[in-house]
């Protein structure tokens, strides 16, 4: 019992300290009892509306711009069983959505020649395949995915803060835009961010049980860097939390696969030191293994043919790429990344266009994107957790992790989205539930009433979620005034702007400029580009992408500020008049 006083925060395995007392009678162990009876039920209710949330958008969204080289990149590694597109991300995420193209079994040509943007389209446009049925099927293993992640969420929040935490963490997951938008696309954001939430929990379930929980946490941390690259540097953080979990294991008792030859308290600390750096090498080992697997998966032989030039990296990045232990692939796709980030590209953000990078972009973009009840409770939960004896074991496990992966996102040189920090509003929604335990006065009502506008914020947004801003920015139909690329305008409504324009505009001449990977003529969509001929000529209806309304400039802007707002479609394409 002495052991278990000592761990300050609950888990399963250990229960709060006055647990082991009489629970007090009367009418409120009464709605305590009941509440944990409904609790599956409230459980099962958050993700139901999430999946209907996410399914809702899948079935209405065109492919956007970088679904499609995924879906072709998955049924190339079903066919051919080949590394050949796509390198720059792992293959795990584009495994989990050939699992939906399998079902889909869309008719492919692997002799089709060209870059993988256009494989993609060909796969999609020109192969016979309908490309609504495809792109649901491809979908869906990212949507149930997200679903076992909100899982995740609330066991990780349970753990900390208790059943009313767990499910105040799981509301505001599941009642998250961002987490909803990108968690029903065939993208890997989404995926990337819940293993390392995954690994991170599993970690902090390890200062009970390391021998169990440390493998299984070096699993999913391998099934982060084996989906995407980006989540490397939480590797060095996870091995580190994975000593202290050690460590803190030892502590209540000695971890079984450190041999017991020193005893007493001196001993007991000397244990700790190889059996915290046993606990570490574990994490890193079974993560590298998960990588191999992976890519064996995908081709035994791991052979590697890539479509298109791998560029060379000089210095020391491309040293210390040579020096990393993991397959020629996955070395080629570090340089490929690297190659895009010597790249200048253009940003936007509060009206300004321009070129390169801006190191707060991401945090100010998630103060656009992150709703207001979230980013309050998540503030709150992390001050809580820090502040509080109790909670405080919990802090360089909800708190660290998501630091390190922005700060490294924040050096990137493409500004495109708070997608680059998906796993924000997943670990601020792990955060928040530590306000409610706390003990501050009108803590539970606070999270109650912010958990509420959180819901209502979402279902506001419905079914635009991926142009979703927060009231401060005044809501989705502002955000394109913002930001521009995946957060609003990723060429989404294509399908919505067909509808819009056999309903409302019969027979009238379109003109478009359209920023996305679908084909608008398989969609019905007749139009001419209004940068190929002089302006005077441009009359009728001008519908244009707003991420490119965003970088107008010279004689597109002036087109655009000479013609009058007629409308838009889905909060991310705005039509005129001329």
């Amino acid at each position: 019992m002495m052991a278990r006083a000592r761990q300050p925060v609950r888990t399963p395995e250990a229960p709060a300290a006055g647990s082991a007392r009489r629970a007090p009678a009367g009418p409120y162990a009464r709605l305590r009892r009941h509440g944990r009876r409904f609790l599956p039920l409230l459980v099962l209710l958050l993700l139901a509306q999430m999946a209907v949330a996410m399914v809702t958008s899948a079935v209405r969204q065109t492919p956007t711009i970088d679904e499609p080289v995924y879906v072709a990149t998955a049924t190339d590694y079903l066919h051919e069983h080949r590394l050949r597109y796509n390198p720059e991300h792992p293959p795990l995420g584009k495994l989990l959505i050939a699992a939906g193209v399998a079902v889909a079994d869309p008719h492919y040509d692997p002799s089709y020649t060209g870059t993988q943007g256009a494989v993609g389209r060909h796969l999609l446009y020109e192969s016979g395949n309908d490309p609504w049925r495809l792109m649901l099927w491809a979908r869906l293993p990212v949507i149930a995915l997200t679903l076992l992640c909100g899982l995740v969420v609330f066991a990780f929040a349970r753990d900390l803060a208790g059943a009313a935490g767990g499910a105040a963490a799981l509301a505001l997951y599941a009642f998250s835009p961002d987490v909803i938008a990108h968690g029903s696309l065939a993208t890997l954001d989404l995926p990337a961010a819940g293993f390392v939430l995954t690994s991170v929990w599993l970690v902090w379930r390890a200062r009970r049980r390391p021998v169990r929980y440390l493998p299984l946490a070096g699993a999913a941390a391998g099934a982060a860097v084996a989906t995407k690259m980006s989540t490397l540097p939480a590797v060095p953080v996870l091995m580190a939390l994975a000593a202290v979990s050690v460590v803190a294991a030892e502590r209540s008792g000695p971890v079984s696969w450190w041999p017991r030859s020193v005893s007493g308290p001196v001993g007991g600390r000397l244990r700790q030191v190889p059996a915290a750096l046993v606990g570490a090498v574990v994490v890193a080992v079974v993560a590298l293994v998960v990588v191999w697997v992976t890519y064996a998966a995908v081709d035994p032989r791991l052979r590697f043919s890539p479509a298109e030039p791998v560029p060379a990296v000089a210095g020391l990045r491309g040293r210390l790429v040579d020096l990393l232990p993991v397959p020629p692939a996955y070395r080629a796709g570090m340089r490929v990344q690297f190659g895009l980030e010597d790249h200048p590209w253009q940003g936007f953000l509060f009206g300004h266009l321009y070129t390169g990078s801006l190191w707060y972009y991401l945090p100010a973009a998630l103060l656009v994107k992150t709703p207001l009840g979230l980013l309050v409770l998540g503030v709150a939960g992390a001050v809580a957790v820090t502040a509080r004896h109790r909670l405080r074991p919990a802090a360089p496990y909800v708190l660290v992790p998501p630091t390190v992966l922005l700060a490294a996102a924040m050096t990137g040189s493409r500004d495109f989205g708070t997608r680059y920090a998906l796993f924000v509003p997943v670990f601020l929604a792990v955060a928040a539930a530590c306000l409610v335990p706390c003990g501050w006065r009108g803590s539970r009502l606070l999270a109650g009433a912010l958990v509420m506008f959180t819901a209502v914020s979402s279902l506001r947004a419905f079914p635009y979620y991926l142009p979703y801003a927060n009231e401060a920015f005044g809501g989705p139909a502002h955000t394109h005034r913002l930001l521009h690329d995946s957060n609003v305008d990723w060429g989404q409504d294509l399908g919505r702007l067909a509808d819009r324009l056999r309903e409302r505009y019969p027979g009238e001449r379109v003109w478009l400029v359209y920023k996305g990977s679908g084909v608008p003529s398989y969609y019905g969509i007749r139009a001419a580009d209004p940068r190929t001929v002089p302006p005077e000529r441009v009359h009728g209806l001008l519908v244009v992408s707003d991420s490119a309304v965003a970088k107008a400039r010279g004689g597109f802007a002036e087109l655009i500020a000479s013609s009058r707002p007629v409308g838009e479609v889905g909060h991310s394409i705005s039509l005129y008049r001329r």
